[in-house]
């Protein structure tokens, strides 16, 4: 008692100034973090406003550049034409545009002149003959009248002679004149405008020049410079690095600050998990309380691996973990780390556990770790590399962590079994918490935390849908209030009832009612005695309390169904119970053999359904004496790491073996499912007959016509009793005798 006493009080000054030490080294850190972030926040919003500017320069002189268009465009003719006829007045040439731009005036009247002699002159008659020999050269043509305008020549006497009209532009104004950049081509241009006596100057433009070389080298290098300054710096928080490009985890506002916790959902929105709730609360206490465990030297769990069946809530379970502790909480998928680029799966790990470590203690949750954390070397040569890089990392970042970090890991996956074994050991994922589909009690309690705030009528009882939802996941009983309540909508209802949730039911199941798939009268009788057969059978094996309905309404893919598709709650089946199965399984196909004669494709989901059971009592099971107490499939592990048959290492004879006993039990099945509906015929034509008229029989009308089918489970027995001394059935032909 002493020591301890001594013990307590020699600790208590000191472990109290240490964690006043550890809050504030804390709180120095959250501050420089939160710094760091606002300045790369700032510098993202400044680079954008730079690389706006720039653009907007680049903009403007773009349109500082463009040449100004005054006056009319001519053609290097025209300006010929103006400077022949002397009409260019003034002319200037634009040295960075390459135009030479001007005025011209109009051309002068043209006075017209008397002739030169008249009627009697001497001059006019012998213009008058010239006239005449001139009438006479058109009329004889040709040589005749070179000729006549030779002889005119010789005569003295003067030819007329037709001008062409100018092609230089009428009246005054403005002209612009595109040349090309050379010097040839400008001296030719002046010395056209010079001879022609106009006042020529020369426009060096060195403005534009100016902004043509800043716009042709400097704009473009700071435009580029910007957007790799954007690139490194953008990103959630402004972080560094090459921005969202290495981001992964999503953090709100108040878990980066260090302040309240980053998520609102806690243990009371959880349901149907209890055990797991269990589990998670220690690590609630270590995130809230870690000097406790220091004080005892207890280590804490460094890493929770959550893994069940789809839906079931591993996500809602560590959002409520950080609810709970309220501490920041990361999100990120394990797909995230995985890339075809060598090291950037790893250094998107080291990214991330960089920013958890800077805002500690924290929660990182990593979903489908089985992306990330899958065996190594299972794949095409020996495994890939990046892959295995990022597992690595991984490894190396889980098992450096301190007591008193604060830093815990959960993962979820669907596959534990393919997860690597380093990933297992103690001091990674050290606790695994297996989240199970909910029973009835944990159904009716989801159902209930997913009703909360809807309109529920007083009938309804969620203990008694609970029952009918069998297997459902959290996320299917979620989606069955959900649908529920849309039905409740689309019927203009107050409050939802029990008919919309049996319906909810059905849609989960097996989708929406197909009402446009109009059946004839022919197919609605198949489908009756199929789904009849089913029903029959189930009841006849001893399944009556599992069968809650019967249609023949279609949905989805399929045309009609029975209640028995969700299996019920047994852990533990045996060889008679699995038969059962198969037997109610190709009871539609004997059905409709046994009234209709002849088969239909409606029993396909049945075979298979028939068939994988079968498969599984003979390969899976070891249930069948013909093969013996063996494992002759492979696990569903190995499948998924690339095997590329089901079956492990087996001889020829054991897959031919194999095959046969397969097909026994499927014939056994039908041959005993058409014994019962024989055995049975008039109560499966009465409950054929009320299909064909109702669609859908439940409730009390089902259980009417149930409950006159008589348990007959004796025929399960004889399939796996009568053999010979080789182990077979008798009368089946043995792998030997078939070769014969």
């Amino acid at each position: 008692m002493a020591d301890d006493s001594e013990g307590s009080a020699s600790r208590g000054p000191l472990g109290d100034a240490r964690q006043r030490f550890e809050e504030w080294r804390l709180r120095r850190r959250r501050r420089r973090s939160s710094k760091k972030k606002n300045t790369g926040r700032t510098t993202t919003f400044v680079l954008l406003g730079v690389v706006v500017l720039l653009f907007g320069a680049f903009a403007a002189s773009l349109n500082h550049l463009t040449p100004k268009s005054e006056g009319n465009e001519i053609s290097i003719d025209e300006l010929s034409a103006l400077a022949d006829e002397e009409r260019i007045d003034q002319a200037t040439f634009k040295d960075e545009d390459n135009r030479l731009i001007g005025t011209f005036v109009a051309a002068p009247p043209v006075e017209e002149e008397e002739p030169q002699g008249k009627k009697g002159d001497p001059k006019g008659k012998a213009g008058g003959d010239d006239q005449a020999a001139a009438d006479d050269s058109k009329k004889a043509g040709g040589a005749g009248g070179d000729r006549a305008r030779g002889a005119g020549k010789k005569d003295g006497g003067p030819v007329a002679v037709e001008e062409e009209p100018s092609v230089a532009p009428p009246g005054s104004g403005q002209f612009w004149l595109s040349y090309p950049q050379s010097d040839a081509a400008f001296g030719v241009l002046a010395e056209v405008v010079t001879a022609a006596g106009a006042r020529v100057t020369v426009d060096q433009q060195t403005t534009k020049s100016i902004v043509r070389a800043v716009s042709t080298y400097l704009l473009p290098l700071l435009i580029l410079a910007s957007f790799f300054g954007l690139l490194f710096t953008a990103g959630k928080g402004g972080g560094s690095a090459i921005g969202e490009v290495m981001t992964f985890g999503s953090m709100d506002k108040k878990g980066k600050k260090g302040g309240k916790g980053t998520s609102s959902t806690t243990f009371a929105d959880v349901g149907g998990a209890e055990e797991a709730v269990v589990e998670l609360k220690e690590v609630v206490d270590y995130l809230t309380n870690p000097k406790r465990y220091e004080d005892i030297g207890a280590v804490p769990p460094k890493g929770v691996l959550l893994f069940g069946p789809p839906g079931c809530g591993k996500t809602l379970l560590a959002k409520a973990v950080a609810g709970e502790a309220g501490v920041p909480f990361f999100s990120v998928a394990g797909a995230e780390f995985v890339e075809s680029l060598v090291g950037v799966g790893a250094a998107r790990v080291r990214d991330l556990f960089a920013r958890v470590r800077a805002v500690s203690p924290a929660i990182v949750f990593i979903d489908e770790l089985d992306a990330a954390g899958r065996k190594r070397g299972h794949g095409e040569g020996g495994g890939s590399d990046e892959r295995e890089q990022t597992l690595n990392q991984m490894l190396v970042e889980m098992d450096g962590f301190e007591v008193s970090a604060g830093l815990v890991v959960i993962g979820a996956t669907n596959r534990p079994d393919i997860l690597d074994p380093a990933l297992l050991r103690p001091g990674r994922f050290d606790r695994h918490i297996t989240v199970e589909q909910p029973d009835a009690a944990g159904r009716q309690a989801i159902l209930e935390l997913h009703a909360r705030g809807k309109p529920m009528a007083s009938m309804v009882e969620l203990s008694y849908i609970a029952k009918r939802t069998p297997g459902f996941s959290g996320a299917d009983l979620a989606n069955v209030i959900n649908e529920a309540a849309l039905l409740t909508l689309r019927a203009k209802k107050k409050d939802i009832q029990t008919p919309e949730l049996e319906e909810a039911i059905q849609r989960v199941l097996h989708g929406p009612k197909r009402r446009g798939r109009v059946l004839t009268p022919e197919e609605e009788r198949r489908a009756a005695f199929h789904e009849s057969g089913h029903a029959i059978v189930a009841a006849s094996l001893g399944r009556a309390d599992a069968l809650h309905r019967v249609s023949i309404l279609a949905r989805a893919r399929g045309i009609g169904g029975t209640g028995l598709e969700r299996q019920d709650e047994t852990l533990l089946l045996t060889r008679n119970q699995i038969f059962a199965r198969v037997v109610v399984a190709m009871a539609g196909l004997a059905s409709e053999e046994l009234i209709l004669g002849d088969p239909s494709t409606g029993a396909e989901d049945d075979l298979e359904q028939a068939t994988d059971l079968a498969r599984d009592i003979v390969g899976r099971y070891g249930m069948s004496p013909a093969l013996g107490r063996a494992r002759l499939l492979l696990g569903d592990a190995e499948q998924y790491l690339g095997g590329e048959s089901a079956f492990a290492n087996l001889s020829s004879q054991t897959h031919v073996e194999f095959d046969m006993e397969v097909r026994r039990l499927l014939a056994e099945a039908e041959s005993q499912a058409r014994r019962l509906l024989e055995a049975n015929r008039s109560i499966l034509e009465e409950m054929a007959t009320r299909l064909e008229e109702q669609e859908t029989l439940e409730g009390a009308a089902l259980a009417g016509i149930i409950s006159k089918v008589p348990r007959n489970e004796d025929v399960l027995t004889t399939v796996f009793k009568s053999r010979d001394g080789n182990g077979l059935a008798t009368g089946v032909a043995t792998p030997a005798s078939a070769k014969k």
